[in-house]
């Protein structure tokens, strides 16, 4: 028999990690909460704040920041919020999500070898949706002026000192950026020299950027001027963007390039208000944005794991882990076959894919002591009263559906053609987070992404292009719902979350990481929820990452997308024998110091009336608190 202190440095590393070190402290605030991926726009946030802006105008000027830093991200991206509205109480979801230009088909692809769109340059891109959803929040649920919101942007694309992230992401796609001329003549400000990329600390300067967001504010101007309200001056200004003179030359460098973007595209596109998706954790409801991004996925995975007792099963145990993998993997199966754009047919079963009973179905799939390689895709229909419309498709996939024919195997070859540099960029490629509260309840969780270096500049617009359109797939037998076609949205991971307990705000947390953010975002949740960690602790605890999934970004041909059955990412610092318990079950096994993803979230303190922020360690993220 081994000796209890043995055993109780064994399971160290299972137990909540309350009592350890953060990295970073904890926020506190009683006002407000402003928290995103760089310093310098946290600061924005905070000078909005200051000014009296409520958190829709603070997450907006965060927003703006980080677009004009190129924080994974740029304004030609795209922006996805779950936003609370504390007048009616309710969760607002905004679609600020580009589409497909005209011509954008899978014909058209096909023709050019790819199978899937490509990764970067002009034909990666959507039509640009933040500059739509940062207006139309503003104008909505905002307080202050765009010229109030946008002038540290501004001042920051007169020139700001670069960071050495951003300075060295540009040095190092250099080769690209030499392609596009728009791009050269902002980025390599060093022409001919060893480094062609700014240096970090030195002063970067965007005027074409400049030039286009002092056009919005002149819109706004005009408009008051003549007479017009807060709001209509703000739209005057989306009107500029969309229809006026920004688009005429943004659509022109587009085409210049070899893209297929119209001025008919950008003048059709609306940012769009929805109801979110919701489930009950254990008496916490938990929102997320329609099935057009990943989030359904989380709301997934919480109903399975109600099924489990995971405090019993101890925190990074092994058989949490376990349970967790498994349970994202039927979850993620269902994404990568069922998620894809409403506002196109055909619909997607969400009422069936979002059932306690369908979870019930799912979890008894999961077996206690082994990995299964082969986990598809549900049948969530009967669970609408209807049927399954696409069997033959899964069928010639090489998904068995039948419940006692379990162990089957998709006809794709599991082994991945790329190198696994490569196949980790792609998993965690672009996005940042922006989370921000006021004392007056609103309450703002943002998914910014698109448009990330190396970047295609439209035109003389500063404004680099999103390169989305990747996440569309070419073929019907990978997803029916997420094939591309002009006017329709990929199928996203940008996934902001929102979670309310007894009818108030709880917490509203977000993370970057392409097809880790719901993987990462749920082990958070889980955190807070089952292990009793505050959010700074659940935003630093390690994590652990599926790669039993289809890759949503990356190379152009299906092997470098497919998934890799049993891998599985670890802190480095997981004791040994959870690492033998885990090879015992079939898994492959690599490390890294930190798995948790940049997380950024704050927790509601309705015993004392205030606020906690969580700025992850991961990375460059920072949060203010006052």
């Amino acid at each position: 028999m081994k000796h209890p202190l043995f055993l109780l440095l064994l399971l160290g590393c299972w137990l909540p990690t309350q009592a350890q070190q953060n990295q970073k402290p904890v926020l506190h605030g009683k006002n407000w909460m402003a928290i995103t991926g760089k310093p310098l726009a946290a600061t924005a946030g905070a000078l909005t704040f200051q000014q009296g802006g409520n958190a829709v105008d603070a997450a907006c000027a965060m927003l703006a920041a980080t677009c004009t830093m190129w924080d994974v991200l740029s304004w030609g991206g795209e922006t996805q919020a779950l936003i609370y509205n504390p007048k009616t109480k309710k969760v607002i979801a905004l679609n600020a999500m580009g589409v497909a230009p005209t011509g954008a088909t899978s014909n058209f692809f096909k023709k050019k070898g790819y199978n899937f769109p490509p990764e970067y340059g002009p034909l990666a891109a959507t039509t640009p949706g933040t500059p739509g959803g940062l207006l139309h929040m503003l104008a909505n649920y905002g307080t202050l002026s765009l010229e109030q919101v946008v002038a540290p942007a501004m001042q920051m694309a007169a020139g700001y000192p670069i960071d050495g992230q951003t300075a060295n992401s540009i040095e190092r796609g250099k080769d690209q950026i030499k392609q596009w001329p728009y791009s050269k003549k902002v980025f390599l400000t060093h022409p001919g020299e060893t480094r062609e990329a700014p240096e970090a600390g030195e002063i970067f300067v965007q005027k074409d950027l400049l030039a286009t967001l002092t056009k919005l504010v002149e819109a706004e101007k005009s408009a008051l001027k003549q007479g017009k309200n807060r709001k209509d001056a703000i739209m005057a200004a989306y009107a500029r963007f969309y229809t006026g003179d920004i688009a005429q030359e943004f659509v022109r460098g587009c085409q210049e390039q070899g893209g297929l973007i119209t001025q008919q595209d950008l003048a059709r596109w609306k940012p769009l208000e929805e109801e979110p998706l919701q489930v009950n954790y254990k008496g916490i409801e938990v929102y997320k944005l329609q099935q057009w991004t990943q989030g359904p996925v989380l709301l997934q995975a919480l109903n399975i794991l109600e099924n489990f007792d995971l405090k019993q099963m101890g925190y990074n145990s092994p058989q949490y882990i376990h349970t967790l993998y498994q349970t994202m993997n039927l979850a993620f199966a269902d994404r990568d076959f069922y998620y894809g754009d409403s506002y196109f047919p055909p619909q997607e079963p969400m009422k069936g894919l979002l059932s306690k009973a369908y979870a019930k179905q799912r979890a008894a799939l999961i077996q206690p002591n082994k990995n299964n390689p082969y986990i598809g895709p549900g049948d969530p229909y009967p669970f609408e009263g209807k049927t399954h419309p696409y069997l033959k498709l899964l069928k010639n996939r090489g998904f068995e559906m039948d419940t006692s024919k379990r162990n089957f195997a998709p006809k794709h070859d599991v082994q991945n053609s790329s190198s696994a540099a490569d196949y980790q960029d792609w998993l965690w490629k672009g996005t940042t987070s922006v989370e921000a509260a006021d004392k007056e309840g609103w309450v703002v969780s943002i998914t910014p992404s698109g448009g990330w270096l190396p970047a295609c500049i439209a035109g003389n617009t500063g404004i680099g292009m999103s390169q989305r359109m990747q996440s569309f797939v070419l073929d019907a037998a990978l997803n029916p719902f997420n094939v591309v076609e002009p006017g329709k949205r990929p199928r996203v991971t940008l996934t902001p979350s929102m979670a309310l307990k007894d009818g108030k705000p709880f917490l509203a947390f977000a993370v970057q990481g392409g097809d880790t953010q719901d993987q990462n975002l749920l082990q958070f949740f889980l955190n807070v929820v089952e292990f009793n960690m505050n959010v700074q602790q659940a935003a630093e605890a390690a994590n652990i990452n599926s790669n039993q999934l289809w890759l949503s970004l990356g190379g152009t041909k299906t092997a470098d997308r497919e998934p890799k059955p049993g891998q599985l990412l670890l802190s480095e610092r997981t004791p040994d024998g959870v690492r033998q318990e885990l090879k015992k079950m079939g898994y492959t096994l690599s490390f890294d110091d930190r798995t948790s993803g940049p997380i950024n979230a704050i927790y509601f303190d309705w015993k004392h009336g205030s606020m906690w922020g969580g700025s992850s360690n991961h990375g460059e993220d920072y949060g203010i608190g006052w």
